[in-house]
């Protein structure tokens, strides 16, 4: 079957998750931790960072929750340790957290392997490409705008930008109705298990897994269509 779109998750995807995120929310820890190691470790290890080695579980907070999910976490838990926490305080850290990802993140932030280069063999191929993920709207311009791709997509969405959140099948089904297509006729791309559910919520053509964020290839293959190493393969794979 000729597909006629793409949808890509970010983070994981078109982003290492590894090398843009680990560092991001170990800075973020320590900070609203206030230099406290252990509480950082507390906070990095209960929502799915397994701090001894360094990876992350796929499916939990860290690995698939958006900003302001993790923030309302982790203000809890820190207001939590602190009997005095108030409504104004937790509100404060939430903004804080958010400033700190969106600082963090554009510095920490990789992309995977050849992104430019498949981005534009698969544009030259006719595909219309999108963007749906759990980051918000801002942030997907920071990264796009550091690896010089954003002329590559003709949809952006994220948590923020008013379609629901994954997995839910709203960012998908608005990439169709901006291009004019038939789910039937578009691929979902991701790594993680939100990933697949939003393109089965949303009844697209083919879910594809990659294997550049959270998630091992056993996990992948329960619920994607086809597994991949990274995007480099999708030239190939929908020619």
């Amino acid at each position: 079957m000729k597909y006629k779109g793409i949808v890509f998750d970010k983070d994981g995807t078109l982003i290492d998750f590894h090398a843009t995120w680990s560092p991001t929310y170990h800075f973020a820890a320590i900070e609203l931790a206030r230099g406290d190691q252990a509480l950082a470790t507390e906070l990095l290890s209960h929502h799915g960072y397994d701090t001894s080695t360094q990876t992350f579980t796929g499916g939990s907070l860290l690995a698939a929750g958006n900003n302001d999910e993790i923030a309302e976490a982790w203000s809890k838990q820190l207001t939590d340790n602190d009997s005095s926490g108030s409504d104004n305080e937790c509100e404060t850290l939430s903004k804080r957290l958010h400033h700190i990802f969106a600082e963090q993140g554009r510095i920490n932030t990789t992309a995977v392997p050849d992104l430019k280069q498949v981005l534009q063999q698969l544009k030259r191929s006719g595909l219309r490409l999108g963007v749906a993920t759990a980051d918000s709207y801002q942030g997907i311009l920071n990264t796009l705008d550091t690896f010089d791709v954003i002329k590559d997509f003709d949809f952006l969405a994220g948590y923020d930008s008013g379609y629901g959140t994954k997995p839910e099948a709203g960012m998908v089904l608005a990439f169709c109705q901006s291009q004019s297509l038939n789910p039937r006729d578009v691929v979902v791309v991701g790594d993680n298990s939100h990933d697949m559910k939003m393109g089965r919520s949303a009844n697209v053509g083919l879910c594809i897994g990659v294997l550049t964020g959270t998630s091992t290839r056993h996990e992948l293959e329960k619920v994607a269509d086809v597994v991949l190493d990274d995007i480099r393969g999708l030239p190939d794979l929908l020619g």
